[in-house]
């Protein structure tokens, strides 16, 4: 099988799958590829935390044009994954000089299905783009072609427990990876404190207490498989939901927007987390740091795109927060304006690369000593020039 996954996330899917079970991993270009059984797939689709979508391959020939390509399909043994009263949809992603147009490839695929099943049934599939029973993936690489079963249906980031967003909200895939990349222990108290609709702090607990990721989640495209164990699956599900344990460390987080901290409320109790974070209204810029323990602070400041007034300030107030008020602080930032980050104030000592949509992003870490001593001569010390 292959999990898609985002940019910079293919190890933490590797590791996520070696840990869950899985066999023959290795890693792709925003892929892993890795061997299971059906139970290890649906388990898969139940748990991994940094997959888009869980990829089953059936189909693997070589096609010099595009009558060969239609024959193989049309030979296919269809009967094997669909009905004739069942709908379908094709997604293609084509490279070559063969073949180099994705709409024509799926188009002439789907003419092959609908061809065979005319011929050996009388009756065809329809087509359903938006809701189908069985969703195929077609990659075609110059000569190559591979088809495969899309196990998930809608991308795995839809956990079912966000109801309410605010504008730009973050991908949750991409919230898991994010505080995994931050390398987060799970004990350590967690805040956000520009939290939004709280995915973070979502994510976050449901990791502190190993709750599979889309518990919540109605439907897998599995499910509609004509070989899909219900029981197979429940059990599964029921030998994960008893490994659920409590959080260890606090998990909060905070906004200035009353409308962001109802959006949280709301989404945090659909997930039925409301026992392990606590999110309240208050401006990050005017608050204090609770207690003497270590903190993990991760946050999605704007970027700027949409924000009016003068985002460098905001950055600037950011930066001057941590090092006035959050002492033995580990803070972690992502945001794709560059130049704003210029204004924090201190010098990250991590950056990675990730993209945000389309916006390429650095998750940026600053870790925030205690007192403020302790900071001034580290900024100090990388302001001195290099002996000679």
């Amino acid at each position: 099988m292959m999990a898609k996954t985002f940019y910079g996330m293919e190890k933490l899917l590797a590791e996520e799958l070696k840990q869950l079970g899985a066999t023959e991993v290795s890693e792709g270009n925003r892929l892993v590829h890795f061997t299971g059984d059906k139970g290890f797939m649906y388990k898969a689709n139940l748990c991994l935390r940094t997959a888009l979508k869980i990829l089953k391959p059936i189909f693997q020939f070589r096609a010099e044009n595009e009558s060969v390509f239609y024959e193989k399909l049309y030979q296919y043994d269809w009967n094997t994954i669909l009905l004739p009263d069942q709908t379908f949809a094709i997604d293609s992603v084509v490279h070559g000089k063969v073949f180099n147009h994705s709409l024509y490839v799926t188009q002439r695929c789907k003419d092959a299905i609908v061809d065979r099943f005319r011929k050996v049934h009388g009756e065809r599939p329809t087509v359903d783009t938006r809701h189908p029973d069985i969703r195929l993936h077609l990659h075609i690489f110059d000569q190559k072609c591979s088809l495969s079963l899309d196990t998930s249906g809608r991308s795995l980031h839809h956990r079912g427990y966000r109801s309410l967003t605010n504008i730009a909200p973050i991908n949750e895939v991409l919230a898991a990876g994010i505080i995994m990349l931050s390398e987060w222990d799970q004990r350590t108290d967690f805040m956000d404190p520009m939290c939004g609709s709280g995915t973070f702090l979502i994510e976050a607990a449901m990791m502190a207490c190993k709750i599979p990721v889309n518990l919540n989640r109605n439907v897998f495209a599995f499910e509609k498989w004509k070989d899909w164990d219900e029981s197979l699956f429940e059990k599964i599900k029921t030998s994960k939901l008893n490994s659920v344990v409590s959080s260890v460390g606090k998990i909060y987080g905070f906004d200035k927007a009353p409308s962001a901290i109802e959006k949280a409320t709301n989404n945090i109790k659909n997930a039925g987390l409301e026992d392990f974070i606590q999110v309240n209204r208050a401006n990050f810029f005017n608050s204090q740091k609770m207690g003497d323990s270590t903190l993990h602070l991760l946050t999605n400041p704007p970027y700027g795109e949409r924000l009016e007034g003068d985002i460098n300030r905001l950055y600037k107030n950011f930066g001057d927060t941590l090092k006035r008020s959050y002492p033995n602080t580990q803070a972690w930032i992502i945001s794709s304006n560059f130049g704003a980050l210029k204004f924090f104030g201190l010098r990250p000592t991590r950056k990675i690369k990730l993209f945000n949509g389309k916006l390429e992003t650095r998750l940026c870490n600053f870790p925030i000593y205690e007192g403020t001593k302790k900071i001034h001569k580290l900024k100090t010390q990388d302001s001195k020039p290099p002996e000679n």
